[in-house]
């Protein structure tokens, strides 16, 4: 018998999800989760995890709450860990105190963990404190679209107009003009602050401020939409002094990022941190070359070369997964020189307890080239493992020079299995190699490309980019992440 555990995955933005959620989300046998959990958490699972979609949506429900409460029994008695990921906290308006319910009737072990509300979360985002000591001493959460079998509301409306500072309403957009006339109606002035939120914490978060008396009228101008959290009280005059997330530089941009899915985190982070709404189009799949018999060939004979060069994080993972399967460590490198291409290679092979010889200034095959023409090459042995598919500008050049240049494809990069639909229209879409130009082409076609703004990691993929009679409107001047997204930030802003 498994244990389910009803997991908070917070208000949208998926940083907000606590150490032990994410912990149990990397766990997790099978993961049922909701609409408004983002599916990004879901990159962080196993990738033989079971994952579940039961999502209920205004007026659209994947599953009934009777169908999931009697999934999560059944997932109990199948697997080990089951994960229930709810948006916000299972407690708060989520129904999770009925899961927990059905869960001791039917004998089953579980565990809750909190999440951060949007109650709390979205007003933060837009910059509205609940209480403040000038402004409000009491808040209240209330939901905004009550049980439809109840005869009757259970809603003590003229206490919450009359006693409370800051009303908080969930999912309540769609009964807005309801809940405005409900207060006034009850003695709430109708000049009281008001706010409607629409996605909060995300890059798309919308804010719409009024007086009480007019916010359904705004929101319905401004297209405010489900899902979104309804504020009442003095606080919301705030905003204008603290409002903070959407002054990000990126902030309301969706930005695709089209590299492999175990690469792509970083980019995806550095990008979200600017405030982008991130787009995963997954064009590469990596697969490592195995059995690689010239590879554990290579290992056994490491002493033999002066230096070994790696083009890529793939390349340093694949190698070192292998120096310790033929049981190895990173002494066996003994004296041999250490060449990355650029900083994020360098990184991983620091984290496997190699520091690099040296850096190239430009974060290229011709940056490595530059390296080499400072050495002695003739007469000595280099290591090259790489793509399968990679350009043979480095072996040229060390050959050139009377060296030995042993390359081995340690990995392969294919097109992914099931790409996805490109639903959304992204603003700026990412390539951050030659391969994810080609495989995106090959995905989706050119014509994509033609009305976006297209952001390259560097020339070599800016080549790419130009057979294909696609000019990239931006061009990283530091070859690597880190200055991709430095030259996306520098484009918006001139922009």
């Amino acid at each position: 018998m498994g244990r389910v555990y009803l997991v908070g995955a917070g208000p949208g933005d998926p940083k907000l999800i606590t150490v032990r959620g994410l912990e149990l989300i990397r766990k997790a046998d099978s993961i049922i989760y909701d609409y408004l959990a983002n599916t990004s958490l879901l990159g962080y699972a196993r990738k033989d995890a079971e994952l579940v979609y039961v999502g209920k949506q205004a007026s659209r429900h994947a599953l009934s709450q009777d169908k999931i409460n009697t999934l999560l029994v059944q997932k109990a008695h199948e697997r080990e860990v089951v994960v229930r990921l709810k948006g916000g906290d299972p407690f708060i308006f989520g129904r999770g105190g009925e899961e927990a319910a059905f869960l001791v009737e039917n004998g089953i072990d579980f565990e809750i963990i909190p999440g951060i509300t949007s109650a709390i979360a979205v007003p933060a985002y837009a910059g509205i404190p609940l209480t403040h000591r000038g402004y409000a001493s009491s808040a209240a959460f209330i939901t905004g679209h009550e049980d439809e079998g109840k005869a009757n509301s259970a809603i003590k409306w003229h206490e919450l107009a009359n006693g409370v500072d800051t009303l908080v309403f969930l999912m309540g957009i769609k009964n807005l003009e309801e809940i405005k006339t409900r207060l006034i109606k009850e003695g709430r002035d109708p000049q009281t602050h008001a706010c409607v939120i629409q996605w909060g914490t995300l890059s798309r978060q919308k804010v719409v401020t009024g007086s009480l008396q007019e916010i359904d009228f705004l929101a319905q101008q401004a297209g405010i939409e489900p899902p979104g959290i309804i504020l009442v009280g003095d606080v919301v005059a705030l905003r204008e002094k603290l409002r903070w997330f959407e002054k990000r530089p990126l902030f309301g941009k969706k930005v695709a990022v089209t590299r492999a899915p175990h690469q792509s985190m970083k980019l995806g982070e550095l990008l979200s941190e600017k405030g982008a709404d991130v787009i995963y189009i997954q064009t590469i799949e990596v697969t490592t070359i195995e059995p690689n018999k010239k590879l554990s060939e290579a290992i056994e004979r490491i002493k033999e070369y002066y230096c070994i060069i790696f083009t890529s994080v793939n390349g340093v993972s694949v190698f070192f997964d292998s120096l310790f399967e033929n049981g190895k460590d990173t002494r066996a490198l003994g004296g041999a020189k250490v060449l990355p291409i650029g900083t994020a290679t360098a990184a991983l092979l620091k984290s496997r307890g190699i520091v690099p010889d040296f850096m190239p200034e430009y974060f290229t095959s011709e940056g490595i080239i530059g390296v080499l023409e400072k050495m002695e090459i003739k007469g000595r042995k280099f290591l090259l493992p790489r793509a399968e598919d990679a350009r043979d500008v480095i072996v040229k050049y060390i050959k050139e020079q009377g060296g030995q240049c042993d390359v081995i494809p340690v990995y392969r990069t294919t097109l992914p299995e099931n790409p996805v639909s490109l639903i959304e229209k992204p603003d700026i879409i990412t390539f951050t190699s030659s391969s994810t130009v080609t495989n995106f082409i090959t995905l989706y076609g050119k014509d994509v490309l033609e009305n976006a703004c297209i952001a390259s990691i560097g020339p070599i993929t800016s080549e790419t980019l130009e057979q294909y009679q696609i000019k990239a409107d931006i061009e990283a001047s530091q070859y690597d992440i880190d200055g991709l997204v430095d030259a996306i930030v520098r484009y918006t802003n001139k922009n």
